[in-house]
């Protein structure tokens, strides 16, 4: 994935115009921004590179500047749970560094990414100066608690074949981008990534997205996923009538 524009190969080079697009920071004056500028630091993120470790001492806090970044927890038994993909603009990592608790799972990068970083200390203190900066890091980590809160309850009420719709539907709103042919998903994601977000097998998964290729729901190949009739998608998600007849 290419760099963001006006930003050089190599080492990243901050600029202000960066921090706008990050939810924490909309609305902040330009010298508030220059001072959130100024108090953290870019770095780059080769696909496949680790952000933070599960188990870590949470001492940073993240924003995405350009990328994808996956956040899955590995449970007692070895499995892994996929919590997230966190997007351009988006934080991750901050609950835990401002309760001060461990990192509770890996934040990988799923393609070449920039991030910024602040320590926690430093970013307590631009809260502390800067209010409208808290606020809206709790309305973020609240919508990201609801989310996930939602998911849980959907584990065990659902069927299976509904829980992978809906893991394509969240997707698609949170990173789909529209082709000639329907809306892809613009960042590599495994049939392995499907089963971890939705608590089902990777046979189940695997059986389900052919069929639904065979039916002409979406097209999957090296990595990509296309929703070709999105709508179809949400009838199977929602468990709506005519789920096939789309």
């Amino acid at each position: 994935m290419a760099s963001p524009p006006g930003w050089r190969s190599g080492r990243p080079s901050p600029h202000i115009s960066a921090l706008k697009d990050i939810a924490l920071f909309k609305g902040l004056s330009e010298d508030a921004l220059q001072e959130v500028l100024a108090c953290g630091q870019t770095e780059r993120l080769a696909k496949g590179a680790l952000a933070f470790r599960q188990g870590a001492p949470a001492e940073t806090c993240h924003s995405l500047v350009h990328g994808r970044v996956k956040i899955a927890q590995t449970r007692p038994d070895g499995g892994q749970f996929v919590i997230r993909f966190i997007g351009s603009g988006e934080m991750f990592g901050s609950v835990a560094a401002l309760m001060g608790q461990p990192f509770p799972a890996d934040a990988t990068a799923v393609v070449d990414s920039i991030q910024f970083v602040w320590p926690i200390h430093v970013m307590r203190r631009l809260m502390m100066r800067h209010p409208d900066i808290a606020i809206r890091a709790t309305t973020e980590l609240g919508a990201r608690v609801q989310e996930l809160q939602s998911r849980m309850a959907e584990m065990g009420a659902t069927r299976v074949e509904q829980r992978i719709a809906r893991g394509l539907v969240r997707l698609v709103r949170q990173a789909g981008r529209r082709t000639e042919v329907g809306i892809e998903i613009d960042f590599p994601i495994t049939r392995q990534d499907l089963a971890e977000m939705t608590g089902a097998t990777l046979h189940t998964v695997s059986r389900t997205l052919a069929a639904w290729e065979a039916d002409g729901l979406i097209d999957s190949s090296r990595r990509r996923i296309t929703v070709r009739r999105p709508h179809g998608l949400v009838v199977i998600a929602e468990d709506l009538p005519g789920a096939r007849d789309d």
